[in-house]
């Protein structure tokens, strides 16, 4: 019988052991995933945020303002066209990145809105050093030998005559403990500082050098530094971007590309007057590119209109010409950014920019007078020129050590031009000096036939160091102290703005004249050659020489205006009168000399000479000061005889004791001065 008040014997089921476990293990690969999830998502975040600030660095992401086309077109023509912006610009190093996007977050609001300066100014100051960036990919201390540098430049005429000009490069550098150390990258061996007036660097009064332990200090003349100044103003080490400061956004000045693209043949060389057009429509400032576009188009519009015989023969020559011109303003010139070649000075070279003048000048000087050194064959050897047609000559640099003791002064550049004399000729070829015909040493047109804006040679202090005092006149007519060869312009050195000028009496002598006053040694005159008629040609020929004093040679320069003779040619003159013209007066003096060229003398020396009779009315040697009604004007006697083939035999009849006798008072003149005066009887 079944107890119904007891209650049913039943089992109690609670969880098992295996499903206790289980939920632990679960919410554990919940957390490992959620875990994993979120390192996935770290991980992509960080991959994103990194590739996300490569790509800000980056030439595609600087490039998408449209304000920095300019800078991104010429990078794109640089050597470093490779290398991302932010390589240089931020180089390595996250908080350097860090630190770059801070300071230019600005940048979002300026260039929508149109804050910005046109041009963009360079970053001279958010550069980081350069042994963090440039020294990336470049080593200082290696040792580059000369490099040979060729330059091809054509002129503006109607042949584009072509002149080449090849130079060494003296880039050196290396290390002293190596024996190196010299040349361009001495700068970097030695450690050099430098205070700068501007914002950009061009202007630098103040320089210190170190080189052999020796610390130097140099102050440009023209500067207003006190000690003071100098003593709390920044210095800057020099480093590479003093000099390379537009390595990779170098605009270059459009006649040099155009004379490049005539060298490779993208613009036909022989295309008449090619590069004076080109000149003309590139370095011009245009408001538009659409005005520029509208100018270089007009250069075909010339050949049609002027030159329509070129025109029916080379259309495509002009065309792709005309092309090339408008690739080469697209890549210099960009009006809407007031972009132009010359809108960020280039400090490599010293043509169109200071570059190396801004310290090198010639004007920089220690406290004892000596000057950073301005000559050209520090960075580069001499240049070598050849004119159209010509071949280049052999390029070499100047053995160091075969200076004279004078060319190693720190101002020689300056000094060489008051010191040319004869020993000059012992190393150099002398002709054409200071000229530009590049026929001689001394006549090279890549020295002398630039207009060098930016050297200081004729810097008051330097001209005071360099050139010898001018001593009043003696009397006598100086001589010259250098060698005369047949194509010496001695307007030069002497014109109005030379380094040494005539004086301003001089003013109206014809070139012709030089020689008949000054003498040069007798082993350099040259024979007796034609003159150019204007005195601004490269080339001239020496006049034939004038009769020693005491003759009767014409006037050879113009009376009007200088009828007071005495003047130069009195007693303290600057080309005195004989002795035996004592005591006559100015009005005496047209009575025997006669204005006009004087006739060309033989160089042939002889005894005295003797005129075939005594000139007419020749004045006495007492004739009074006071004089006042001097004789008639009139010419010489005439000769009454033949004289072919006894032109300098006059003293063989006319001499002292002789047939005819000539009168006393010539008895100090020549055979070559006799047909000054006498001419043969018609």
């Amino acid at each position: 019988m079944t107890d119904q008040s007891s209650p049913p014997l039943t089992e109690e089921v609670g969880p098992s052991p295996d499903t206790k476990s289980s939920k632990p293990r679960r919410r554990r690969w919940l957390w490992v995933a959620g875990g994993l999830g979120v390192l996935i998502v770290l991980f992509g975040f960080f991959i994103f945020s990194v590739e996300l600030l490569h790509y800000t660095e980056s030439a595609a992401f600087c490039s998408s303002c449209h304000v920095m086309h300019p800078e991104n077109t010429a990078y794109e023509n640089s050597p470093h066209a490779r290398a991302e912006c932010g390589t240089c610009h931020i180089g390595p190093g996250a908080l350097a990145a860090f630190q770059a996007k801070m300071a230019n977050v600005r940048y979002l609001w300026v260039y929508p809105t149109g804050q910005y300066e046109r041009p963009i100014p360079s970053p001279i100051h958010s550069l980081r050093p350069v042994e963090v960036v440039c020294e990336q990919c470049h080593w200082p201390e290696i040792f580059f030998a000369n490099r040979l540098v060729n330059l091809y430049r054509y002129a503006e005429d109607e042949q584009n005559s072509l002149t080449k000009i090849a130079l060494l490069m003296q880039t050196g550098g290396g290390t002293a403990e190596a024996g190196r150390g010299r040349g361009i990258h001495w700068h970097i061996e030695n450690p050099v500082y430098y205070i700068a007036s501007d914002e950009q660097r061009q202007d630098i009064p103040w320089v210190q050098a170190e080189f052999n332990g020796v610390v130097t200090e140099y102050l440009a003349t023209t500067s207003t530094l006190t000690q003071a100044d100098i003593d709390r103003a920044e210095k800057r080490k020099m480093d590479c971007v003093d000099c390379h400061n537009r390595a990779s956004h170098d605009f270059g000045r459009p006649g040099d590309s155009i004379d490049e693209a005539m060298a490779v043949g993208l613009i036909a060389a022989d295309l008449p007057y090619v590069k004076q057009q080109g000149v003309q429509v590139l370095e011009r400032v245009y408001q538009t590119e659409e005005e520029a576009a509208q100018a270089i188009a007009a250069v075909a519009d010339f050949y049609r209109d002027t030159l329509p015989e070129v025109y029916a023969t080379r259309q495509a020559d002009i065309e792709q010409a005309v092309a090339q011109l408008q690739s080469i303003f697209d890549r210099t010139t960009f009006p809407f950014m007031n972009v132009t070649w010359q809108s960020h000075r280039n400090n490599v070279g010293h043509r169109d920019f200071p570059g190396c003048f801004r310290c090198h000048d010639g004007q920089h000087l220690s406290k004892d007078n000596e000057a950073i050194r301005l000559e050209c064959n520090i960075c580069h050897a001499i240049p070598q020129v050849a004119l159209p047609s010509q071949p280049l000559p052999t390029v070499s640099a100047w053995p160091p050590g075969n200076e004279p003791e004078s060319h190693l002064t720190t101002t020689w550049l300056s000094e060489h031009r008051f010191q040319f004399n004869a020993t000059c000729a012992e190393c150099h070829t002398v002709g054409d000096p200071g000229g530009t015909s590049n026929t001689s040493f001394c006549s090279n047109s890549a020295c002398h036939g630039t207009e060098w804006v930016y050297a200081g040679l004729n810097a008051p202090a330097i001209r005071a160091l360099a050139a010898p005092p001018r001593e009043p006149g003696a009397g006598q007519p100086n001589p010259v102290p250098h060698p005369i060869t047949a194509d010496t312009n001695c307007l030069t050195c002497h014109g109005p703005t030379g380094v040494i000028p005539a004086p301003e009496s001089h003013a109206s002598f014809d070139i012709t004249m030089c020689t008949q006053c000054h003498q040069a040694p007798a082993t350099e005159q040259p024979a007796p050659a034609s003159v150019p008629p204007t005195p601004e040609a490269a080339v001239t020929a020496q006049p034939t020489e004038q009769p020693t004093a005491g003759g009767l040679p014409a006037i050879p320069h113009p009376v009007e205006g200088r009828e007071d003779c005495v003047l130069c040619h009195g007693e303290n003159g600057v080309k005195p009168f004989p002795a035996d013209h004592a005591g006559r007066t100015s009005d005496l003096c047209q009575t025997c000399h006669t204005a006009g060229q004087p006739a060309a003398q033989s160089t042939e020396t002889a005894p005295t000479a003797t005129p075939a009779a005594e000139p007419a009315q020749t004045p006495a040697a007492t004739a009074s000061p006071a004089a006042t009604n001097p004789p008639a004007a009139s010419t010489a006697p005439a000769i009454p005889h033949a004289i072919e083939g006894q032109e300098n035999q006059c003293l063989a009849c006319h001499y002292t004791t002789s047939i005819v006798p000539f009168p006393a008072n010539h008895e100090s003149f020549s055979n070559p001065m006799c047909l000054s005066c006498h001419s043969v009887e018609d």
